[in-house]
């Protein structure tokens, strides 16, 4: 399952730039808005056929909680893929150690997160480590980096927003009922755009490249990728997800140069595992306090009497 999940996960990142900045398709918004009809049609489908669980909301929560979300997943999705036209996979890679340094700056204002000045040091660390990456990056482009920098600032608001609309209101979605309610969303905030933007280029264009079995081979991977990760969480740990990242990360890296003849200095290198090392004891930091925390919930409910935990007066339930 582990391994099925890097592989789906590395191969959508490497198809999306093949596509955008080799196939002859550099149209982001267009491929993004064609993963997300795709996977409303088969979310719906899984749904409504009974194969996975539903989730039922009303439309006044849908469009307060869910809508919100699902524009700034497709603007995030939209901005990650422009990417991939001007900077190297590998790169793009070693930017999304910046990732935890925006949830926490996001976070602490929006208030879904605490302010430490512990945390800010190891957030200052990774910060530094990526600004030598950058610094080292042979064919560093302004405009590719703002698209990524943009791409994490809107997901990390993303998951600072589904605390705030979901999980404050016990709304638990899975990867396919996020498919089923946020996709439909994401397609419909990106069509207008794409209408006006992209459209008439695409239409004018005499170069473009397009090949129906192409793109339903990419949704079909994107659409994999989302029941992989919902296979995936369920069996495993948090441990093991971010082991399985780390493993994923490194080898995009590796294919990057290998497939794309991506350059990667040693300055890059130096930088990127000093971010690296950041992220990893952040991420040690997190599944520490989230053990601990479940150790003392559990301590807490067996130190309750058996009549508060729904025992009878004979303490059989």
């Amino acid at each position: 399952m582990i391994g099925q999940w890097i592989s789906l996960s590395c191969g959508l990142i490497l198809f999306n730039k093949y596509i955008l900045a080799n196939y002859g398709f550099p149209y982001p918004l267009a491929l993004t808005l064609m993963h997300m009809g795709f996977c409303s049609v088969l979310a719906t489908g899984v749904i409504k056929g009974g194969f996975a669980k539903g989730i039922d909301i009303d439309w006044g929560t849908y469009f307060r909680a869910i809508v919100p979300i699902g524009v700034l997943y497709s603007v995030s999705l939209w901005t990650g893929n422009s990417a991939y036209i001007y900077l190297s996979v590998s790169f793009i890679q070693m930017l999304k150690a910046l990732m935890p340094v925006l949830v926490f700056c996001v976070g602490c204002v929006m208030q879904t997160e605490k302010f430490s000045w512990r945390l800010m040091g190891n957030m200052s660390i990774i910060t530094v480590g990526v600004m030598i990456a950058s610094y080292g990056e042979l064919r560093f482009n302004m405009i590719g980096f703002i698209f990524q920098i943009s791409c994490l600032i809107f997901e990390s608001t993303r998951l600072a927003l589904i605390q705030i609309l979901l999980q404050r209101r016990g709304l638990k979605l899975t990867p396919i009922t996020s498919m089923y309610l946020v996709s439909p969303a994401c397609f419909f905030s990106l069509l207008v755009p794409f209408v006006f933007i992209e459209l008439p280029k695409i239409s004018n264009d005499p170069n473009v490249t397009w090949s129906g079995g192409i793109f339903l081979a990419n949704c079909l991977v994107a659409f994999g990728l989302n029941i992989a990760v919902y296979l995936l969480v369920g069996k495993t740990s948090a441990l093991t997800m971010n082991v399985a990242g780390v493993i994923k990360d490194w080898l995009l890296i590796g294919l990057s140069v290998v497939l794309f003849q991506a350059p990667v200095s040693g300055l890059q290198i130096g930088g990127y595992l000093i971010a690296f090392g950041g992220v990893a004891f952040y991420n040690y930091n997190k599944i520490m306090e989230k053990q601990k925390q479940a150790a003392l919930e559990a301590k807490s409910e067996d130190s309750l009497p058996l009549v508060d935990r729904g025992a009878g007066p004979s303490g059989t339930k």
